[in-house]
């Protein structure tokens, strides 16, 4: 595979500054568990698992992907945000296997894709996931092409039973376990990769980006001089598990600090707002769109919030007037980084700046991820403050994405990792970003490729051509907005809805407005114009719109 490697150097030097260490999250819950047994680590759904608990369940996992998987091979995680996906993670890290992270929301489309392409014959999961039986998913995976063999159930409590699927037939078995230092002695080092996650990239279906727990440690590292923490905060991560927000927030931090993680199987904001007065929690982690709709809910007025001190937040853009609104009534500092899940941090605010600065900046450049930015012809005008392409190397990027080389090619430039944003930087090293350099859509913090909906709602038999863009929306951030010619008849949002829905796509990619035209607006040389489609759907307030005959582009 064609995916950049931090050299030598680099990694002596991450160690020598001591943002790279030689322990992975499994580690770190092990020695948690000798030092602090009882006290708790996650806090899911009613159910508490103690430090001591998650070290034993990460062993029987990690025992049984030994007997099952060689060293390295892949394996999927379909499982809401629970102590059980975290146990899956660690579990691949003792045993020398990788993780596949699929989101909780992922559609059946997404879910093949995902195992497909990671080649994984093994998928753990609950007995039900979102109300469908874990079997189900398995028949749709061996119906659309990709044959799971071994199916392993479990529960807050561990591992319950193994399905095997041989020839059509499927056995219920006793799930095997090889010698626990069979598995120890094939465990993962913090630089191998332990992970893979999904993230929509810029262009196209979802990309797997390769993850090893070093760069997550140093993320986790930079938010522990950002907002002092101590092992007896108490973090809440509205954020699912298997996104880059979702990942330091509530797997790394929570064990190289032994704090309790509060998580959220089911994001409500009713539900956050009573766990974080019942918890105690001092630490919250969620996007825009989760703490706007908290400052909109009329349980706030009631809460209890006074231990709360600190929100991280990110993934999108953070709207001054409602952080500003949150500090006030909450009485929390609201915090941010900038980055992806494929970059890591790359500016952040602190406890130290000022409302000024936290509010309406991304934070200051973040000095080991080396930042330069770069023009539209790949020139380096890091001088000139841009704006300009950030472009960067340090201790928390990933290793390019899974098995493809092309993607790879278009993700890092002149050895750096590249954004897809355009942004400035001023005298004193505050970042803004004001604007986007590809077609990407923002919706509650979630990327969507623009270029995967057009595809998509391009497939509808009644649809010519269809230009994907953002919408702006007041909770969201964004929503997703399509325009397209067709054959006949005006379409709806309610009948390509309809029609994905059957298809089994993910449901963060459905259109929620759709304006029909005569044709697309088209730029110099042929292109759609992009920027006349934003101008166009930003203009209507309805969901359908029909402009045929009606509008000249």
């Amino acid at each position: 595979m064609n995916i950049p490697a931090q050299d030598a150097e680099k990694t002596a030097e991450y160690v020598e500054q001591g943002w790279w260490g030689d322990l992975t999250v499994a580690d770190y819950v092990a020695k948690n568990a000798r030092e602090i047994p009882d006290r708790i680590a996650y806090v899911a759904d009613g159910s508490r698992l103690t430090w001591r608990s998650y070290d034993e369940q990460i062993d029987r996992l990690a025992t049984a992907l030994t007997a099952l998987l060689p060293r390295g091979a892949r394996f999927g995680v379909l499982l809401p945000d629970s102590g059980e996906f975290h146990v899956a993670l660690c579990a691949a890290e003792r045993s020398g296997t990788v993780a596949v992270g699929m989101g909780a929301r992922s559609g059946r489309d997404e879910i093949r894709h995902l195992m497909s392409r990671s080649e994984a014959p093994v998928l753990v999961m609950r007995e039900k996931h979102r109300e469908r039986a874990a079997l189900d998913y398995v028949a749709d995976l061996a119906e659309d092409g990709w044959n799971v063999d071994t199916l392993v159930i479990v529960a807050p409590s561990g591992l319950v039973r193994m399905y095997r699927f041989v020839d059509g037939v499927t056995t219920t078995e006793d799930v095997p376990h090889a010698p626990i230092e069979e598995t120890r002695a094939r465990a993962a080092g913090p630089n191998e990769l332990a992970m893979l996650n999904s993230t929509s990239g810029t262009t196209g279906r979802p990309k797997l980006v390769t993850q090893f727990a070093n760069r997550m440690i140093a993320f986790s590292k930079m938010a522990f001089d950002a907002a002092d923490f101590t092992p007896d905060d108490v973090m809440l991560g509205a954020v699912p598990g298997p996104f880059g927000f979702g990942l330091w927030t509530a797997h790394y931090a929570s064990a190289m600090l032994g704090m309790k993680t509060v998580l959220m199987e089911k994001f409500t904001v009713e539900e956050m707002i009573r766990l974080i007065g019942e918890e105690d929690v001092t630490i919250l982690a969620c996007v825009s769109t989760q703490f706007k709709m908290m400052l909109d809910a009329p349980v706030l007025e009631g809460a209890s919030l006074g231990t709360l001190r600190a929100m991280f937040t990110g993934g999108e853009a953070v709207p001054y007037e409602r952080a500003l609104q949150f500090e006030e009534r909450v009485g929390a500092k609201v915090l941010q980084f900038y980055g992806s899940n494929e970059s890591g941090a790359i500016s952040n605010t602190s406890l130290r700046d000022t409302a000024e600065q936290r509010l309406r900046t991304a934070g200051r450049v973040i000095e080991v991820m080396n930042m330069r930015l770069y023009d539209q012809d790949g020139k380096d005008i890091t001088e000139t403050g841009g704006p300009g392409r950030p472009g960067v190397v340090g201790p928390t990027i990933c290793l390019g994405y899974y098995g493809d080389p092309a993607a790879n090619e278009e993700l890092f430039h002149d050895g750096r990792l590249m954004m897809p944003d355009l942004v400035t930087v001023d005298a004193d090293g505050y970042l803004r970003v004001v604007g986007r350099t590809s077609d990407l859509i923002i919706r509650g913090g979630k990327n969507i490729s623009a270029v995967e909906v057009e595809e998509l709602v391009e497939q509808h038999p009644g649809v010519l051509m269809a230009s994907a863009v953002p919408v702006p929306d007041d909770v969201f951030g964004e929503r997703i907005g399509v325009a397209v010619t067709v054959h006949g008849t005006a379409l709806t949002v309610a009948e390509l809805t309809q029609y994905l829905s059957g298809r089994g796509i993910s449901k963060h990619l459905y259109p929620e407005r759709v304006v029909v035209l005569d044709e697309l607006p088209r730029a110099a040389g042929g292109k759609v114009a992009k920027g006349v489609v934003r101008e166009i759907m930003a203009a209507q307030t309805r969901t359908d719109v029909d402009l045929r005959g009606v509008l000249a582009v």
